[in-house]
């Protein structure tokens, strides 16, 4: 893969280098293309070679000098929210849950609710099974004309 029509064998040594300027320039202007598509070449290949690795390998783990960095940063950050924060704050008064940020769906579309049950008994033990909570979700469907609400 040699650029301008240069071959590899051409110039093995410094003895068969042209006599002429303008056979030499042209020569010298060949070998620094042949440098600069090796050493892109090179660089392709060290990429490559880096995609494999990380493919085969996966990531490199962090060392242990930027974890204890991190810790540190972590321990000075909630220095400073303990000293700055109020005293009866700091004494594990549980936080208010966020509330969500979508307004709830209006109260007049129609809605379809569908229980999920887990079943009346065990297939395995025969034992009955009983409902341990409840989760509610809302998803919102426009069936052509209108929309429903699917609980």
């Amino acid at each position: 893969m040699a650029p301008l029509g240069y071959k590899m064998g051409m110039f093995e040594d410094a003895r068969s280098l042209p006599e002429d300027p303008a056979e030499l320039r042209d020569a010298a202007v060949n070998l620094v293309a042949l440098v600069k598509s090796q050493a892109l070449q090179i660089e392709k290949l060290k990429h490559e070679l880096a995609g494999h690795r990380r493919h085969r390998f996966g990531s490199t783990s962090e060392t242990l000098d930027q974890l204890n960095l991190r810790l540190e940063e972590e321990e000075i950050a909630a220095a400073k929210a303990a000293k700055s924060a109020p005293p009866d704050a700091s004494q594990g008064a549980s936080e208010p849950r966020a509330k969500p940020k979508r307004r709830p769906l209006p109260a007049d579309l129609p809605r379809n609710e569908q229980v999920l049950s887990p079943g009346d008994a065990c297939g395995k033990c025969g034992g009955k099974l009983k409902t341990l909570g409840e989760d509610v979700t809302e998803e919102l469907e426009y069936v052509p004309g209108h929309y429903v609400v699917n609980r």
